[in-house]
C-alpha cells in the first residue's frame, strides 16, 4: 500500500512539475484538481498503510476497525470520483478542445508569441500535429491567411529533414492527438511568474 502510495505521489507531483509547459492552452480558472486529488489519495493510503501496520503489530482490535472503515471510505470516494468523472467527461472533453482550439486560432507563424511558441512546443514534445490531427490547422486564422496549404514545421517527424509541412505528403506529420494529452492535465491556473515568462521565451524557441 505504501509504494502504491508513493506512486501516486510521484505522479501528482509530476503534474505540478510539467503544468506549466501547458498553461498557454487552459484559460478556466481550475486549480490542478487532479493532480491534488492524487497527491491526497497517495497521502491517505500511507497514512491508512501506517495505521494497519501499527494496529497488527500491537494486535489492536479497535485499530484494525479503524483501519478497515477508512479503507472502506476511499474506496466509496473512489468509486464515486470515477461515476462523475464518467458523467462529465463530455463537458471536460468540451472545455479542454474549446481552450485549445482558441490558443490555435491565435497562432502566429511569422512573428510567433509565446502562445505561438508554446503550441510548437509541445507539438514537438508530444509529436502530434493539429488538436485531433494535422486537417485542424485548415480551419485556424494562419492556415487561411498563409494560403499554401501546409501546417507548422512543428508538426513534421523529427526524422524528415527535408519535411514542408505541405498537406500533400500527411505521411510525413505527426499524427498522435494533442486533445487527448492535453485532457490529462486539465486544471489550469493562470500564472503569470517571472520565471515562467523566462521559460516561454527561452525554450520555446
Amino acid at each position: 500500500m505504501d509504494a502504491a502510495a508513493g506512486i501516486l505521489c510521484y505522479v501528482g507531483a509530476y503534474v505540478f512539475i510539467t503544468y506549466d509547459d501547458y498553461d498557454h492552452f487552459f484559460e478556466d480558472v481550475y486549480t490542478l484538481i487532479p493532480a491534488v486529488i492524487i497527491i491526497a489519495v497517495g497521502t491517505l493510503l500511507f497514512i491508512i498503510g501506517l495505521i494497519g501496520c501499527c494496529a497488527t503489530i500491537r494486535e489492536s482490535r479497535c485499530g484494525l476497525a479503524t483501519f478497515v472503515i477508512i479503507l472502506l471510505l476511499v474506496f466509496i470516494t473512489e468509486v464515486v470520483v470515477v461515476v462523475l468523472g464518467y458523467i462529465y467527461r463530455a463537458k471536460v472533453e468540451d472545455e479542454v478542445d474549446h481552450s485549445i482550439r482558441k490558443v490555435y486560432n491565435g497562432y502566429n507563424g511569422t512573428n510567433p508569441d509565446a502562445a505561438s511558441r508554446a503550441i510548437d512546443y509541445v507539438q514537438r514534445q508530444l509529436r502530434c500535429c493539429g488538436i485531433h490531427n494535422y486537417s485542424d490547422w485548415e480551419n485556424t486564422v494562419w492556415f487561411k491567411q498563409t494560403k499554401n496549404n501546409s501546417v507548422p514545421l512543428s508538426c513534421c517527424k523529427a526524422a524528415l529533414s527535408n519535411c514542408t509541412g505541405s498537406l500533400t505528403r500527411p505521411m510525413d506529420l505527426y499524427s498522435e492527438l494533442l486533445g487527448m494529452l492535453c485532457a490529462c492535465v486539465v486544471l489550469c491556473r493562470r500564472s503569470r511568474d517571472p520565471a515562467y515568462e523566462l521559460l516561454i521565451a527561452g525554450r520555446y524557441e
